[in-house]
């Protein structure tokens, strides 16, 4: 499955890389810092695709934070690369091949992508003193029932595995993180321009989760969940 990153199939069906909600999700990373008073002097990305998410935090975290993304793709590597600068460098390459450490490394909707994910996560464990995860909750009753959007998230988007809740922070401690805190993120009732199906279930899923969050995650599905680990 690596070659579809590499073989020009994953830039034809994503011309964007997933730029366009890149700023949300570097808002919430930001909140998530915030919330810990973590103030890392350097941030790696691994699977950094366009660099959006970088270039959106170079902008709030401090003006001495150094920026390092990692890309395998040289699709993805031609689309960050001029937005590096004297504080952003983006690499073609695998940083789990490297001898770097970093205060904070990212892993944003990555490793559902990965065949062996366990040994990725184990490998990048060491690779920093905090770790942010953002992980597609796609494990959802509705999901499930449908059927087909599991199949297209496989073939569009290189989706290969499928997790909850429990089994994506379960899949961490596996891998030897402790986890420091989670919460909820929905591409699919914060962002715009959605399609008329996600419009229909947009408002089901906010109320669901004003009453309860985990039950409109596993019924409804549309969420994602932002995780801090050591």
């Amino acid at each position: 499955m690596d070659s579809i990153y590499t073989d020009g199939t994953y830039l034809q069906n994503n011309p964007a890389w997933h730029a366009d909600d890149s700023a949300w999700k570097a808002g919430h990373i930001a909140t998530m810092l915030s919330r810990h008073a973590l103030a890392p002097q350097s941030v790696c990305e691994i699977g950094c695709g366009a660099g959006e998410i970088l270039r959106a935090l170079s902008t709030t975290l401090a003006p001495g934070t150094r920026f390092v993304g990692y890309e395998i793709s040289s699709d993805a590597h031609r689309l960050c690369q001029p937005k590096a600068n004297a504080r952003m460098q983006f690499r073609l390459g695998d940083l789990l091949e490297e001898d770097a450490h970093f205060d904070l490394v990212m892993a944003i909707d990555v490793f559902e992508h990965v065949e062996d994910y366990f040994t990725f996560l184990r490998k990048l464990r060491t690779k920093a003193t905090h770790k942010i995860f953002h992980i597609p909750l796609e494990l959802s009753a509705q999901m499930v029932f449908r059927g087909r959007p599991l199949i297209d998230a496989r073939r569009s988007v290189g989706h290969l595995h499928h997790f909850s809740k429990e089994t994506a922070l379960a899949t961490l401690e596996d891998c030897g993180y402790r986890v420091v805190d989670h919460f909820y993120t929905s591409g699919r009732t914060e962002l715009g321009d959605l399609g008329w199906k996600t419009q229909l279930l947009k408002w089901p899923r906010q109320a669901l989760y004003r009453v309860n969050p985990d039950a409109a995650a596993r019924v409804l599905g549309g969420y994602s969940l932002l995780v801090l680990a050591q």
